[in-house]
């Protein structure tokens, strides 16, 4: 055996060692990614290697920011982008799953995953992530790891088996010649609003990832905040609140376009149906590029949003890596990439909307130019977005709300 190749078995043997001491984790060694300690050993491995990145693809201006800035950045190291596009995240786990199952346990096809909530806490339970490597990145210096919206994912403790890549707070988009102010600055005051324009608002289907943030922010509101709902999940407490949510769904929902006899099946579609004047007003997670399209014609000059007087859920989305990957070091270049300064900046900028998940005062030369983009009348401030997130509740509680809104609202 050549001698760098035993200095570099050394290496991973000590990471994998050290990321299960620093992270307080009990998840066993064998689960961290199998690369070199040292980044330029993980650089030499990566060279020549292709990334099959799958990640939801219903983002034109996204995929355009992939398959462009970050495809070219890529190649600069000697590592190739291979964006897979894919409706739901959980089609990668459950491919993932798959060949796990089949036996492929070190040439699996997915190299990286665009992946949080329900979904990472799936693969956790499987054991499906390579953990121990994400706080090792290089620009993981950038990142506020203590930050308890970037340290867990809906609840869960990330345990330094996902990287941050964004983070978000859902709001409301309204046409404001339509919809006042006082109209939005509540829930229950924009629930009024909606009942008196019926035909004028609505929502996709859970599990559609927007779909369930609505859901999730009336049982927020009907729990009396979000500290009513976090923590692991009880069925008490659920048995108190559910009947009552349901019953509140359920009644607003003739007040819904077409009446509620239908939902929407993508946030795509909802958004489209704001764009074409049929509704008035729409959820969504994260404003950004909503400037974009009112200066492009393609919404109302009227167009704002905005983030009711409780608080709006928000969250942070990550990148993981399989274990079974047969290109784990380029994956860990493609993610530390992403938690560039740059990679950061040009993902809010072009395409706009994306929000950092790096501290932006400390990402050297690009502080200022972070703190210098303009912020159109139709979108809010990053600060304000911050100021009024409230986290997210714990998978098992996502799963349940999204399991019974089906039975007890769409198909009463």
């Amino acid at each position: 055996m050549p001698v760098r190749l035993l200095r570099t078995t050394w290496s991973v043997a000590a990471l994998l060692l050290l990321g299960a001491c620093s992270t307080g984790s009990t998840v066993p060694a064998t689960s961290s990614a199998s690369v070199p300690a040292r980044w330029a050993d993980v650089l030499a491995e990566a060279k020549g290697q292709t990334v099959n990145w799958y990640m939801w693809g219903g983002d034109e201006g996204l995929n355009r920011y992939v398959d462009g800035w970050v495809s070219r950045e890529a190649a600069k190291v000697g590592v190739t982008v291979r964006q897979v596009k894919i409706a739901d995240t959980v089609d990668a786990v459950n491919k993932i799953l798959g060949e796990r199952q089949a036996g492929r346990t070190s040439d699996g096809s997915v190299d990286l995953v665009w992946v949080n909530g329900e979904n990472f806490a799936t693969g956790r339970q499987a054991d499906l992530w390579a953990c121990g490597w994400p706080s090792r990145l290089p620009n993981a210096r950038y990142v506020d790891l203590a930050d308890p919206a970037i340290a867990n994912d809906f609840g869960r403790p990330v345990e330094d088996c996902e990287a941050a890549w964004n983070t978000t707070t859902s709001a409301l988009v309204y046409d404001s010649a339509k919809v006042s102010a006082a109209d939005v600055g509540s829930l229950a005051a924009f629930e009024q609003w909606v009942r008196a324009h019926p035909g004028r608002f609505t929502y996709p289907a859970p599990p559609d990832f927007t779909g369930s943030m609505v859901v999730r922010t009336f049982a927020y509101d009907e729990a009396g905040g979000y500290q009513g709902l976090q923590g692991s999940f009880d069925q008490t407490r659920y048995d108190g609140l559910a009947p009552r949510l349901w019953s509140r769904l359920t009644a607003l929902g003739p007040s819904l376009w077409r009446g509620g006899d239908t939902y929407p099946a993508s946030q795509e579609a909802v958004a489209k149906l704001f764009a074409d004047a049929e509704i008035d007003a729409y959820f969504t997670y994260g404003v950004g590029g909503l400037g974009t399209q009112v200066a492009q014609g393609r919404l109302p000059a009227t167009t704002r949003s905005a983030v009711f007087s409780g608080g709006s859920i928000g969250n942070a989305n990550f990148l993981a890596i399989p274990k079974n990957s047969p290109h784990q070091a380029a994956a860990m270049v493609l993610a530390d990439l992403l938690q560039s300064p740059a990679a950061q900046y040009e993902k809010k900028v072009n395409p706009p909307g994306y929000d950092p998940a790096i501290d932006t005062t400390k990402a050297g030369d690009f502080a200022a130019r972070f703190a210098a983009i303009p912020v159109p009348a139709a979108e809010l401030p990053t600060t304000v977005l911050a100021e009024a997130a409230v986290p997210e509740m714990q998978a098992s509680w996502v799963t349940r709300l999204e399991k019974d809104w089906v039975s007890e609202v769409q198909q009463r």
